[in-house]
């Protein structure tokens, strides 16, 4: 059986999909994967051996200028190769407009959300087959069941796991991975709570990991390096940010795709949560943690804080969560 899945972005959204994938591979032998996803975030599929095709979508980047990227001949390139294949079943994954009308263009039997279940409604239109999943489950689960539904076997409720091929090295695992960035301006960690929780773990003589992909990242992580006396890492691939996870003792991170892998991959981690709903979208593994706020308002699922006036710079729901709590996980003694 050969499935093309669609499921574009963003990186934690495409994370929560691998379990299903592992869960589809153990279901169905021999069963293969192609897989339509956002053009930066091409590695991870590769990752998986049941994927056999990855097939990148520009969507961001053409949202910039779509005139320019229809006369250049991209869109019509695209289509092509996508069209060159014909699938069994075409999953949608994600639910959206976005994700909903390329998959459309795949050759294949179209499942989905229902009207009911997807992030947005209309999306449903486009597929031949519809399935209502509760929209109050973890977003991982929301997947699974869908896979289950669109290719014919049970579904088996039991914790996600899988593998992925990725270099795990043989030395002792060390040191700390802060993974400090995040799209949503509400889901940064206070930047002196990283300087306070950097602080700690030098007194106890771990070594920090500073990664960055944006400009902001990086000018957050050479403040952090200045003030700690520790080097700032070179911009990594993804691949190579996840093979440092497994190399890592442990991983603290705010809601960002980046935790979501660490939590995936069984690496000791700790998620930082405040406007988002850890019990909805929240990193899960056997050897995660989350940390997340009791503030009145948390999780507001707003990407700016409502609450902010010209005393306060930071989201009042991380008053709650200090590095000391980070530290009283027990990560770091284990």
């Amino acid at each position: 059986m050969r499935v093309l899945v669609v499921k574009t972005s963003s990186m934690g959204d495409v994370i929560h999909t691998l379990p299903a994938i592992e869960d589809a591979t153990k279901a169905i032998p021999g069963i293969k994967f192609d897989w339509l996803i956002e053009e930066g975030f091409q590695e991870i599929p590769a990752w998986h051996d049941s994927v056999d095709k990855v097939i990148p979508i520009g969507l961001r980047r053409w949202r910039k200028s779509w005139r320019k990227t229809f006369l250049s001949g991209e869109i019509k390139l695209f289509l092509k190769r996508l069209r060159d294949n014909k699938y069994d079943v075409v999953i949608d994954a994600q639910g959206l407009i976005k994700s909903a009308v390329p998959a459309k263009f795949a050759h294949g039997v179209l499942c989905g959300f229902d009207k009911s279940s997807a992030r947005e409604g209309m999306a449903a239109r486009f597929y031949d087959r519809k399935f209502a999943v509760d929209k109050s489950l973890h977003a991982i689960e929301r997947v699974r069941r869908l896979f289950a539904l669109s290719l014919g076997y049970e579904y088996q409720n039991i914790s996600p796991s899988v593998k992925l091929n990725l270099n795990a090295g043989l030395e002792e695992k060390k040191g700390f991975l802060f993974l400090h960035g995040t799209t949503w301006p509400s889901k940064h960690w206070p930047d002196e709570s990283w300087l306070e929780l950097g602080k700690l773990l030098k007194e106890k003589c771990e070594a920090i990991y500073l990664p960055w992909a944006t400009g902001q990242e990086k000018d957050r992580a050479e403040w952090l390096g200045k003030e700690l006396n520790i080097s700032v890492l070179p911009k990594l691939s993804l691949t190579e940010i996840a093979e440092l996870m497994l190399k890592a003792k442990a991983v603290v991170g705010v809601d960002t795709g980046l935790t979501h892998l660490a939590a995936l991959l069984d690496v000791r981690s700790i998620g930082i949560y405040g406007s988002t709903d850890v019990g909805l979208t929240g990193a899960m593994g056997v050897n995660h943690k989350n940390l997340k706020s009791n503030f009145e308002c948390s999780p507001c699922l707003s990407k700016n804080c409502n609450l902010l006036d010209v005393d306060t710079l930071l989201p009042p729901c991380y008053q709650e969560i200090t590095a000391k709590n980070v530290i009283d996980l027990g990560f770091i003694n284990e």
